[in-house]
């Protein structure tokens, strides 16, 4: 079974910056959601980033994620439960250094069941404090409902001129 993707919709940070990339209206037409992410944001130094699904920001989150910072010294595996999803983090302003994250959310629009999360996180700062994230989630609302919003931010700051966010669907066929 050959997987398709499709992209949704991207979206481009313009020259005032943005503190928010969002994606609405997402069709129920895929299995599965894709967003692949090149960013930037204004601050100096490491910052988290957050993702909230269809507006809710009082629903619980359980994390799972893996890290490696410097030179590649493995980090602890550590698990957590939060209101919002932690994506990874993000270096600041570095000459035209971006950060890339990939996000894969299986079975988006099951109204019955959590859905699960997984986060690729690379950021580099050309110094030593390279940084890389594997993050394994479950977003588990109150009421369950299909992802039809998913925006993306920073905890301070904001995106920078063409950091850029594509959303893909796809389709098992």
């Amino acid at each position: 079974m050959a997987n398709t993707y499709e992209a949704i919709a991207t979206v481009t940070v313009g020259s005032g910056g943005a503190a928010t990339m969002a994606f609405s209206s997402i069709p129920a037409t895929y299995t599965d959601l894709v967003l692949k992410m090149s960013l930037r944001y204004s601050a100096s130094g490491p910052q988290d980033m957050r993702l909230t699904f269809n507006g809710n920001t009082s629903a619980v989150y359980s994390m799972r994620s893996i890290n490696a910072a410097g030179s590649g010294t493995p980090g602890s595996a550590s698990e957590t439960a939060q209101t919002s999803t932690w994506l990874g983090s993000l270096q600041g302003v570095t000459a035209s250094t971006f950060n890339n994250m990939e996000l894969y959310i299986p079975n988006y629009t099951s109204t019955t069941t959590a859905k699960s999360i997984s986060t690729d996180n690379v950021n580099e700062a050309n110094q030593t404090d390279a940084r890389s994230f594997l993050v394994a989630q479950l977003w588990n609302p109150a009421t369950q409902a299909a992802i039809s919003i998913l925006s993306i931010s920073v905890a301070s700051g904001t995106f920078v001129q063409y950091s850029n966010a594509t959303l893909y669907g796809i389709k098992n066929s």
